[in-house]
């Protein structure tokens, strides 16, 4: 079943402005129990951002009942279907369709969330990060990379002068914005500003030149776009291996699912490397699978879960974000008939 997910605002980065989020889902039913699953095509970015997507899609269905281990592994190539797949089978194997994961955050608890500001004009980034910071939340994720950088960089000065880094911690993500040449004399001006880290300050597939960045860097940084496509293990060795990073961005929705990215997690602690979750702008269906995963992983690390409010037209859920957590609150009910919807 396909969905559009319409953004409030329209919301900036490097690569463009996002105004809506093409989606699908994959519902399964075995007698009366039913499970399901968000395929998060992320268009320009996926590895699977192709053509025949669609068509992909409709073979899964008319393969459903073959072995899940041989579709899975015929989906290689497939990152964000796999992933829909996974969430469906544990989701249809669940006594609760949508409880797909046992841990605390399933009774009570919280993860840890940083607030994400999109690039935009400076006084719409302030009004963002005053927002935020008025609803709790001590760790900001800031796009950077489509505006002048030194009027980012004034952005980021301001709001560091007013909050230190006891109180506040900053990320900065570039998606491959800054230039070869250019990148350490921009990675020098941001950290200067205590910074947390920044994820992929130059493009990906330049595995050399990323190398000598992390090596050099006064500023941590992340590998993001880096691990999008690079489905064997032996290569995502010699990524990691290569490049040494700080840290790995894990999007299970581009990585191919919890297995994958469990993959890579044993890999970037081999190499020395932290890592952390983020959601790829999947509506609620997949940001409850996600969430509640990264939950099951035990970090403490501020994750960025805080995506589902984007949405003028995301599902009722009982995911909410206060004070700078995500919370899954049980008094708060999925709305089921909204989610049968989609599909008729």
């Amino acid at each position: 079943c396909k969905y559009t997910l319409d953004f409030k605002r329209p919301g900036g980065t490097s690569r463009g402005v996002l105004a809506s989020k093409e989606t699908h889902f994959l519902v399964l039913r075995d007698g009366n129990n039913w499970g399901i699953g968000e395929c998060g095509l992320f268009r320009g970015l996926s590895a699977d951002d192709r053509p025949d997507y669609e068509s992909r899609l409709t073979w899964v269905c008319d393969h459903i009942n073959e072995e899940p281990e041989s579709l899975e592994e015929v989906l290689q190539e497939w990152p964000s279907i796999r992933f829909g797949l996974e969430q469906a089978y544990r989701s249809l194997r669940s006594p609760d369709p949508m409880v797909l994961f046992q841990s605390d955050f399933m009774d009570g608890g919280a993860i840890p969330i940083n607030g994400l500001v999109w690039m935009g004009e400076p006084d719409y980034m302030r009004q963002q990060i005053e927002r935020l910071l008025g609803s709790g939340f001590d760790c900001l994720k800031l796009k950077i990379g489509a505006l002048e950088f030194e009027r980012e960089l004034q952005v980021l000065m301001e709001v560091r002068q007013s909050f230190p880094r006891e109180q506040l911690e900053i990320r900065v993500d570039a998606n491959g914005a800054f230039g070869v040449t250019e990148a350490m004399e921009k990675l020098e001006a941001l950290a200067a500003l205590d910074l947390h880290s920044i994820e992929q300050p130059i493009a990906a597939g330049q595995w050399k030149e990323m190398a000598s960045l992390c090596e050099r860097s006064p500023l941590p940084i992340a590998l993001d776009e880096e691990l999008i496509g690079i489905t064997d293990a032996v290569r995502q060795q010699e990524l990691l291996e290569q490049i040494r990073p700080q840290f790995i961005i894990l999007k299970p929705s581009l990585l191919g699912g919890f297995k994958a990215s469990e993959g890579w997690i044993r890999l970037a602690e081999a190499t020395g490397a932290g890592w952390w979750v983020t959601s790829a702008l999947e509506s609620n269906v997949g940001l409850n699978a996600i969430a509640q995963w990264t939950a099951s992983l035990d970090t403490e690390m501020p994750q960025g879960l805080g995506t589902g409010s984007l949405f003028s037209n995301n599902f009722e859920s009982p995911l909410i974000v206060d004070q700078g957590k995500l919370w899954y609150d049980r008094e708060r009910d999925w709305n089921m008939k909204q989610l049968e919807n989609i599909c008729t």
